[in-house]
């Protein structure tokens, strides 16, 4: 099958995205208000239009519009006229509605086993040292095979660490009070902003993003307006789910079209304040994951938000107006300018500060992997509705969807929390008196039994209950896959 050239904008020629080299990934970026979210919206119709699923966060809750066809909008009229689109049609794409708090989408849930260590320590904001005693709690959770799989099993593991220090120490290492504490408030911290919604079961199973609809893909919309409120939880989400996809789904090489397309808006989000090893990680999966099919484009204000090691890896470019007030905006200017393929014909850096809203600076990638020379151009109108739905219409959406019922409920299975409270709860409220000394204390009790129970999994080595509970490229502690 050959690859489908998708028009995004136009010139004086058609400026077309090919199917077979949207996962080489792109960046879309300008100021606010010079059209960035239009053509997000373009580009994925677009895509859907081919049976390639869609995932994007609606910060501004301004996308949900996607789920309706347009209508006779003066500034859509305008364009359509201005473009020569006489075959214009509009029409709505198929839609699916996600929430971390599932007040305007189906929830979205993962366990705190396999967002791991490395991502709950940059949301809970631990520092280098705190996050080493993270680790350490999820190493002997892992150890007594105690499932974390929400955030009072995380709670009661930490408790259960600190209060076990000594006894633990000699196999794991010193735990200092002050980490177990710093680690109990970032999560009373996350609890306030509603995390614990986000941890538990059902899991949000992955395939659930990958569905298409007759050959239309589906457009997974992910409610953010409340949610980038927190934007450490934002970032983390949305890294969690891209390394996920990374480290679930096979090979494939470079096919003619995407397996899915991921765009991370407000991408500065994710690199602010992101310690060398976890940018390290962000690199090595953007690197990667387009050999499992899967296109990442960033959209963000200023091309400087993106670091190098990661812009350099980014073939399609739509560059949208950027300002140039202050040092860093000129800096921004020159940045922008230098990433392009020269044409002649166009003035880069003067360009970039004239273009209208709705104009853009555009270069995909050829046939070849090859930058196309940059031009300037007007991005095509979504053929979808640009007010967003009402409550009620968004309601019906979600209603009607396949995935009606399957992550409304919550299931509370057995898991570290359930087994450290009968674990204290057999312990002897008042333990006697031997030979003058205290006898063992319920401390003692648990290490003996922690101890045990780490000689049962290596016994039980193997088996599903007995192998280790691993994690991802980004959460994992030994980058194995998970159970």
């Amino acid at each position: 099958m050959a690859a489908t050239s998708l028009l995004i904008a136009r010139s004086k020629r058609d400026l077309c995205l090919l199917s077979s080299m949207a996962n080489r990934h792109g960046l879309v970026a300008g100021a606010t208000g010079t059209g960035k979210t239009i053509t997000l919206r373009v580009l994925a119709e677009r895509l859907s239009r081919i049976g390639v699923p869609v995932f994007l966060a609606d910060v501004k809750g301004d996308l949900s519009g996607l789920a309706q066809a347009g209508e006779g909008h003066p500034r859509i009229a305008e364009r359509i006229q201005q473009l020569g689109l006489g075959a214009f049609t509009y029409e709505a794409s198929p839609v699916v509605f996600w929430d971390l708090f599932g007040k305007q989408g189906h929830p979205v849930r993962t366990t705190v086993s396999e967002m791991g260590p490395l991502l709950l320590s940059r949301i809970l904001a631990l520092s280098d040292v705190q996050e080493g005693v993270l680790t350490l709690v999820f190493k002997v959770a892992d150890d007594a095979g105690l499932l974390l799989l929400d955030l009072k099993d995380l709670r009661a593991m930490v408790q259960h660490v600190g209060e076990n220090a000594r006894q633990l120490g000699a196999q794991y290492g010193n735990v200092a009070p002050a980490s177990i504490g710093a680690i109990q408030r970032g999560l009373l911290a996350l609890e306030e902003q509603g995390g614990e919604r986000f941890f538990g079961e059902p899991a949000l199973a992955l395939e659930d993003l990958l569905r298409t609809e007759g050959e239309r893909g589906l457009v997974n919309v992910l409610a953010a307006d409340e949610l980038i409120r927190s934007p450490r939880l934002y970032a983390t989400f949305l890294l969690w789910l891209l390394s996920e996809l990374f480290e679930r789904l096979p090979e494939v090489g470079d096919p003619e079209k995407p397996r899915l397309v991921f765009f991370f808006d407000e991408a500065h989000l994710l690199f602010e304040e992101a310690p060398p090893a976890l940018l390290e990680k962000v690199e090595q999966v953007v690197r990667l994951v387009r050999s499992k099919g899967v296109g990442v484009f960033f959209v963000t204000q200023n091309p400087l938000d993106v670091p190098d090691v990661v812009l350099g890896q980014l073939g399609n470019r739509v560059q949208h107006a950027l300002r140039a007030f202050t040092p860093r905006d000129q800096r921004a200017v020159k940045a922008a300018a230098e990433t392009f393929r020269a044409n002649p014909g166009v003035d880069v850096a003067r360009v970039i500060t004239e273009l209208g809203t709705g104009e853009a600076l555009v270069s995909f990638l050829d046939a070849k992997g090859s930058p196309a020379p940059v031009e300037r151009a007007l991005v095509l109108p979504p053929s979808s509705r640009l007010a967003p739905l009402a409550p009620e219409e968004r309601a019906r959406v979600v209603r009607g969807s396949s995935l009606a019922g399957k992550y409304d409920q919550v299931v509370d299975r057995e898991s570290a929390y359930e087994r450290l409270k009968v674990r204290a709860e057999s312990a002897p409220a008042a333990p006697p008196m031997r030979g003058g000394r205290p006898a063992p204390t319920m401390a003692d009790q648990a290490g003996r039994v922690l101890g045990a129970a780490v000689q049962s999994a290596a016994r039980a080595a193997g088996s599903q209950i007995g192998r280790q509970i691993m994690r991802g490229i980004l959460g994992s502690l030994f980058g194995g896959s998970r159970r």
